[in-house]
C-alpha cells in the first residue's frame, strides 16, 4: 500500500480557529503536538512510558480526552487532520491535566507504514471514520483489506483493533474485511457486533446519530 497509489481517506480543509483554539494551539501545540511527517519512530515522542494506544481520526477530541483521563497508565496518541479538532483537544487536555496524551497532525496510514514498528501497539481505535456514503467514493474508506493488514501487523500479540460506525453499510464492510484478515480474531462477545463497551465515551455526535435512527456498530478484533 504505497503512498503513490493509495487513495486518501480524508480531505484536508483549512478552517479558521476560534480565539480560544488559536491560543491553545499557540501555547500547547509545541508541547503536546507534532506533525506525522516529522516523526521518525513513534517511541521518539516525548511522554510517559507505557502501552501505546493509537487513535485514528480523533475528531473534536472529546472522547479521546475522556479515554486518556480514564486510562492514565496507557500512552495515547491521537492522529487527526482537522486542525480545529486538534485545537479543541488541546483545550480539553489542559482542562483535564493530561500528561499521557500526544497529538499528531497528518496521515495516520503514513505514520503506521513509516514510523510505527511491527508488534508495538497495544491498541488501535477508529471511531466513526468518514463513511464516504456515495458508492463511487467507497474506495476512499479507510477500512480496506490493505489497511487492516497494516494495522494488524503493528499490534503486539494480544493487541486489539476497535472500530465503531453509525453507517450500516460501512459496518458490514468493516466486519467482512476484518474477519477475512488472518492476523486478527474477533472478540468473543461479537454476535456479530460488539455490545457497546463502557470504555468508549458516549458523545454528542453518537447521540445525534441515534436520534436520527442510525444504529451504532462496534467491532473489536485481537492480534
Amino acid at each position: 500500500m504505497g503512498p503513490d497509489t493509495r487513495i486518501p481517506s480524508f480531505v484536508h480543509h483549512r478552517t479558521r480557529l476560534t480565539e480560544g483554539q488559536q491560543h491553545a494551539w499557540d501555547t500547547l501545540w509545541p508541547v503536546y503536538g507534532g506533525d506525522v511527517a516529522d516523526v521518525d519512530r513513534l517511541e521518539g515522542l516525548d511522554g510517559p512510558v507505557g502501552p501505546v494506544v493509537l487513535e485514528i481520526g480523533s475528531g473534536n477530541g472529546e472522547a479521546t480526552a475522556l479515554m486518556a483521563a480514564a486510562e492514565p497508565d496507557r500512552r495515547h496518541v491521537a492522529v487527526e487532520v482537522y486542525e480545529p479538532g486538534l485545537a479543541h483537544l488541546l483545550i480539553r487536555l489542559r482542562e483535564l491535566g493530561l500528561e499521557n496524551l500526544r497529538l499528531l497532525r497528518g496521515d495516520a496510514v503514513d505514520l503506521l507504514e513509516r514510523a510505527v514498528p511491527e508488534r508495538s501497539l497495544e491498541g488501535v481505535r477508529i471511531f466513526f471514520p468518514d463513511p464516504w456514503p456515495k458508492r463511487r467514493h467507497h474506495k476512499r474508506r479507510l477500512v480496506q483489506p490493505d489497511f487492516v493488514a497494516l494495522a494488524a501487523s503493528r499490534l503486539r500479540p494480544g493487541g486489539w483493533l476497535h472500530l465503531a460506525t453509525d453507517w450500516q453499510h460501512y459496518a458490514d464492510q468493516m466486519l467482512a474485511v476484518c474477519s477475512a484478515c488472518p492476523a486478527l480474531r474477533p472478540d468473543p462477545a461479537m454476535d456479530p457486533w460488539l455490545p457497546r463497551p463502557d470504555s468508549r465515551p458516549l458523545t454528542k455526535f453518537e447521540q445525534r446519530a441515534v436520534r436520527e435512527g442510525r444504529a451504532i456498530r462496534d467491532l473489536r478484533y485481537y492480534a
